[in-house]
Formats: structure tokens, C-alpha cells, sequence
């Protein structure tokens, strides 16, 4: 059987935790970030967990991950 391949938007957008768990980023931080407080700019540089609804499918896109 040949290999699987990998979605690669998808491979740009999310990776694994040591756990296992799927990282992503934060959303709302490309354009119009002058009416954003600092605060609120500041705490989307974090990243984040993807959903527990959501990891299935993004796994399914990244077989090797």
C-alpha cells in the first residue's frame, strides 16, 4: 500500500504536544490590530489546544503526526 499523503496546510497550521495533544495557534492576529487592546494582542501570541470536536478530523489530515 503506499504511503499516505499529508495535507500540508494543515501541517503548517498544527503539530503534537509530547502528550500527544494538537497545538495551534490563535486566530484574529493578522490585520486591523489597532482597535485590539495590548493586552488582548499580547495573549493571542499564545498558543493554543485544538478542540477536542476538532482533533479527529485534523488528525485524519496529518496520518504521521
Amino acid at each position: 500500500m503506499p504511503k499516505m499523503k499529508t495535507k500540508r496546510g494543515a501541517a503548517k497550521r498544527f503539530s503534537a504536544t509530547g502528550s500527544g495533544k494538537v497545538k495551534r495557534a490563535q486566530a484574529f492576529t493578522s490585520h486591523i490590530l489597532t482597535k485590539k487592546s495590548t493586552k488582548r494582542k499580547r495573549n493571542l501570541r499564545k498558543g493554543d489546544l485544538v478542540d477536542a470536536t476538532n482533533v479527529a478530523s485534523v488528525k485524519r489530515m496529518l496520518p504521521y503526526m
